[in-house]
């Protein structure tokens, strides 16, 4: 397996995950947090698919689908348009609601659009600079790693919450 193959089952993995918790739950079911201020399925499918449009848009020098493909016009967010959900407040988490499928919409227009730009990936690619903010300046296979990272987090984080929803039944 190359390094391509093994980013294109990485991402796969988290499509399967998100579709896993999503598939088949009503929209309040979608909004329903544990607590309070918990974070919503909803919420956390939305900023998990926003990081990934963002992250990998900007490492490979694209729009993102967000914008581009009118996913933003969609879910009619009172966000900047380019928010990821990075420092959402417990009000601005309530406000993400969104259908299982309108979600899921987005989430596989950026995976499908994932897949087609890390399947180009060679082990060269890997080494090279996308973002010289931090210190040391972040790689490519850094960056696509952290996202993966990031989002299996957030789709666990949204499974267990898919289990605490359906025993309260």
């Amino acid at each position: 397996m190359n390094s391509a193959a093994l980013l294109v089952d990485s991402f796969g993995r988290i499509r399967e995950v998100v579709h896993e918790v999503v598939d088949g739950l009503t929209d309040e079911q979608l909004a329903a947090r544990v607590d309070p201020d918990a974070n919503t399925i909803a919420w956390l499918v939305w900023h998990l698919t926003r990081i990934q449009d963002d992250h990998l848009s900007d490492a490979f020098a694209t729009d993102q689908l967000w914008t581009s493909d009118g996913w933003s016009t969609r879910f009619d967010l009172p966000f900047p348009p380019l928010a990821t959900g990075y420092g959402h407040t417990s009000a601005q988490v309530g406000v993400v609601r969104a259908p299982a499928d309108l979600l899921l919409g987005y989430h596989d227009a950026v995976h499908a659009r994932t897949a087609d730009l890390v399947a180009t990936v060679t082990n060269a690619d890997l080494a090279r600079i996308v973002d010289t903010s931090w210190d040391p300046p972040v790689t490519l296979g850094v960056r696509l790693v952290s996202v993966v990272a990031d989002d299996l987090q957030h789709a666990g984080q949204a499974a267990y919450v898919r289990g605490v929803v359906e025993r309260r039944g």
